[in-house]
């Protein structure tokens, strides 16, 4: 499982699988060994919050840093699903396809 396979998923009974968690923090912690810039790139754009990352990392220095990675982007790729599923309305546009043409 790969950070960009997290991205793609849009069920949040996907995202609560047992071996998700542990599939994504092996993956990301082979990045973390040998393409940290990509991790760093991908967090950028999932938008997993640094300040608190950089928190719970402090928090738990004896910690896998890949659980806790994976972890913030579940709950992140969560986040955004909820607030489509709560966003998501039909746009009604009297004279839209006429404009369009």
């Amino acid at each position: 499982m790969t950070i960009e396979d997290v991205m793609q998923i849009k069920s949040l009974s996907t995202l609560q699988e047992p071996d998700l968690n542990p599939a994504l923090a092996a993956y990301i912690n082979e990045l973390i060994l040998t393409n940290f810039e990509r991790l760093v790139q991908l967090l950028y754009r999932i938008d997993v919050s640094e300040e608190k990352l950089k928190k719970l990392l402090r928090q738990n220095p004896e910690s896998d840093a890949g659980v806790i990675i994976a972890s913030l982007i579940i709950e992140r790729q969560k986040q955004k699903i909820a607030f489509q599923a709560n966003n998501t309305t039909d746009f009604q546009c009297d004279g839209c396809e006429e404009e369009m043409l």
